[in-house]
């Protein structure tokens, strides 16, 4: 029986390859790579304020309340003090080099597709029987069974059982065409006709319509969006010699 084991770099390279997560690995090399080559180019530079406020953000996300956490969790990840501040620079400088190459395509995208960003509060649950979600359908609207009880007793998943099948705000462009064609057609607080796709048969009960606003969460989407397919594109351009 063991009572001692080594772990060398070599051994955490030959797992990597052997649970087939070595593409994975390398594509994350490859952001790091493009981003910290881009934000040179851009000449982008952190300052010390800067790259502390991110770090504490970072460990604001991660539940690192004291020194005492944070150095725990370093050890944990076999992670030095110098590599933190690399994680968090690195963070800081995507978020500028987002805002350096995007921020002032936002509004005009917005505008352009501002039909796409009406959204809508809406409850859900996708049922694999439609004869079933008719016969649920027409007991929620003459009052013999409420939509939470129909989610509460058909949503398999733990934590979307909980929230009674709450989807919270959804944007036209994320939705499928057949039922995006049915939630913005109707009016507020309604029950929809079940609508069958691909993924099943779903139930849905509309709570409110939102117009397109451009507050600062969806500018934030938006800009995530341009940045993660520029990367994306990025990556693909990049010739890459493996030395493993």
């Amino acid at each position: 029986m063991l009572e001692t084991v080594t772990i060398t770099s070599e051994d955490i390279i030959q797992q990597l390859k052997l649970s087939c997560k070595i593409p994975e690995i390398l594509k994350e090399v490859l952001t790091r790579k493009v981003v910290e080559e881009a934000a040179k180019e851009a000449g982008i530079e952190v300052n010390d304020e800067a790259l502390q406020k991110s770090a504490d953000a970072f460990r604001l996300i991660n539940k690192l309340t004291s020194a005492e956490e944070t150095w725990l969790w370093l050890q944990k990840h076999c992670l030095s003090v110098e590599d933190f501040e690399q994680i968090a620079y690195l963070s800081f400088t995507s978020g500028l080099l987002a805002k350096h190459l995007f921020a002032d395509k936002i509004e005009p995208y917005f505008f352009a597709n501002q039909l796409e960003y009406t959204g809508v509060v809406m409850y859900e649950v996708i049922l694999d029987d439609e004869d079933l979600a008719i016969e649920l359908y027409y007991m929620i609207k003459e009052g013999e069974i409420s939509f939470y009880d129909v989610a509460h007793k058909y949503i398999e998943d733990t934590e979307l059982r909980r929230k009674c099948g709450y989807r919270g705000i959804v944007y036209r462009k994320d939705l499928k065409p057949e039922i995006s064609a049915a939630v913005f057609t109707t009016h507020q607080r309604e029950l929809l006709k079940p609508i069958v796709t691909s993924s099943g048969i779903h139930l849905i009960l509309v709570e409110e319509i939102l117009q397109p606003q451009l507050d600062e969460k969806l500018r934030s989407q938006i800009l995530s969006e341009f940045f993660s397919e520029w990367l994306k594109q990025k990556i693909l351009q990049v010739k890459v010699l493996q030395k493993l």
